[in-house]
């Protein structure tokens, strides 16, 4: 698939990247933005039993892999913005489960490190991942190419 140069816009009728309109149930967007509120159904009340919410469970997501990383670092991996994640990791450091501090070498950087407790985290979120994985009915092989698909259109809109 080739992606256009510059997104097209609603005028651009002639553009071989816009077909006729489809309707509600027909449109990529619609199924997107509806798997994605499903999927914060599933999560939500398996969640609460840790006291988390989505966004913090994707924070320790990637503390789990990659502990002691700087706001910025963080911002970047998760696709957000410092006035959406500061508010969220002041939240996680008052439950107990991060701490916050000025990076030694650069004062200008702020890092974010697991405490035990968000450490301890881990063992009990596992169980999330498998019960939202049975939630989807996809078995391991329609999840990966779903997961693969989906990492192309988001990796493919970002050039936009």
């Amino acid at each position: 698939m080739r992606i256009a140069e510059k997104p097209p816009t609603v005028t651009d009728a002639a553009s071989p990247c816009l077909p006729p309109p489809l309707p509600l149930d027909d449109q990529l967007c619609f199924a997107i933005y509806s798997a994605a509120h499903a999927m914060n159904r599933v999560y939500k009340p398996l969640l609460e039993p840790l006291g988390l919410t989505y966004p913090q469970y994707l924070v320790l997501l990637v503390l789990w892999q990659t502990d002691d990383v700087t706001v910025k670092d963080l911002g970047s991996r998760l696709f957000l913005d410092s006035g959406t994640l500061t508010p969220l990791l002041k939240r996680m450091e008052a439950a107990g489960l991060v701490t916050r501090r000025r990076d030694t070498a650069d004062e200008r950087l702020v890092r974010v490190t697991l405490t035990p407790d968000g450490r301890a985290l881990r063992d009990r979120a596992g169980a999330v991942q498998q019960a939202v994985g049975c939630a989807s009915g996809l078995d391991a092989a329609a999840m990966g190419a779903l997961h693969r698909a989906l990492t192309e259109l988001r990796d493919g809109l970002k050039g936009t």
